[in-house]
């Protein structure tokens, strides 16, 4: 007996994820920098074993290290670039990366949408200028808010705030983002003059 199967829709309860960044130049310095350190180690320890005399630059790093001391300057100097950059290495990996893509609702597709915040500026910018009243507008969106600033030439401020703010919330609802953006509204009236 054949069971039917779930729809193919969201399931409740997980939250949308955000776009990974590949990263390719990172990945590819630090692969082509660890290639040629141990290329080059290990060429060294292979004519070492064939009976000739190590590099010159490993016999002196390793008098170097064997002399100095572990609070020297140039020791500690460059323990300190080693941990940062593997912090930064550790940072770039673990994190998604592409901020300026917004996720948005998962359809019955097995696709990913995102939209680019700065067509989400533009979109509510175009929106906010169609308000009567509204002389220009500025948009900045971020991952959970869209501040609008909006410049009016007529009509009473608290009715352009109050018609702006109904058109920017449908207008965030036509945006399909799966985390809804917040809203804060900025209105003033344009200078005489």
């Amino acid at each position: 007996m054949s069971h039917p199967e779930p729809p193919a829709g969201p399931r409740p309860g997980l939250r949308p994820r955000r776009f990974w960044s590949p990263r390719r130049l990172p990945a590819a310095v630090t692969a082509a920098v660890l290639a040629a350190a141990s290329a080059l180690l290990l060429y060294d320890v292979a004519a070492v074993r064939a009976g000739r005399p190590g590099m010159a630059w490993r016999r002196i790093l390793a008098d170097e290290l064997a002399a100095r001391p572990l609070d020297d300057p140039w020791i500690l100097t460059g323990a300190s670039l080693a941990v940062v950059l593997g912090l930064w290495l550790l940072v770039l990996a673990a994190t998604p990366g592409l901020r300026d893509v917004l996720a948005m609702h998962p359809g019955t597709a097995p696709v990913r949408a995102g939209l680019d915040r700065h067509a989400a500026e533009l979109m509510l910018r175009d929106r906010a200028v169609e308000v009567s009243g509204v002389r220009s507008a500025r948009v900045t969106v971020t991952r959970r808010t869209a501040t609008v600033r909006a410049v009016i030439a007529f009509r009473e401020t608290e009715e352009v705030r109050a018609d702006l703010a109904a058109v920017l919330a449908e207008a965030m609802d036509q945006l399909g983002l799966a985390r809804p953006l917040g809203l804060a509204l900025h209105v003033r009236r344009m200078e005489e003059g």
